[in-house]
């Protein structure tokens, strides 16, 4: 099988995957990633190995998208590297709308994908501040 490196189907993906960041759907959320996976940032790393795992570690984050009434999040792919057959490492610059249609930045990451007969997932999740 050979790396995700189709816009289309990234675009895809990460729209999925924001949809479950926002909407709280801890499920929607480990379903994206690979096991074990990886979350590493300037401060701290961390590794889960089971969909439980995946859901506990965003268990905090939900509360504060709805906090911050963050309906929708828009992946911007910035770049895109095949590293291997079945490894593609992509760029995202994260933008959120707010309830009263307000455009909210986010963060940038790097995620680490692997390709799969169900498509892209998440193997480690670079936050790059």
């Amino acid at each position: 099988m050979s790396a995700t490196t189709d816009l289309d189907t990234l675009s895809d993906f990460f729209d999925r995957y924001g949809a479950a960041l926002t909407a709280g759907d801890l499920s929607g959320i480990a379903n994206c990633y690979a096991l074990p996976g990886m979350v590493v940032s300037g401060a701290y790393s961390f590794t889960f190995t089971s969909p439980t795992a995946v859901a506990l570690s965003f268990l905090g984050a939900a509360p504060s998208y709805l906090e911050a009434e963050l309906v929708a999040a828009h992946a911007q792919i910035r770049d895109v590297q095949s590293l291997s057959a079945g490894l593609a490492m992509v760029a995202v610059d994260w933008e959120f709308l707010d309830s009263s249609g307000g455009a909210v930045p986010g963060q940038s990451f790097r995620y680490l994908l692997r390709t799969t007969a169900n498509g892209p997932e998440i193997c480690t999740v670079i936050s790059l501040g």
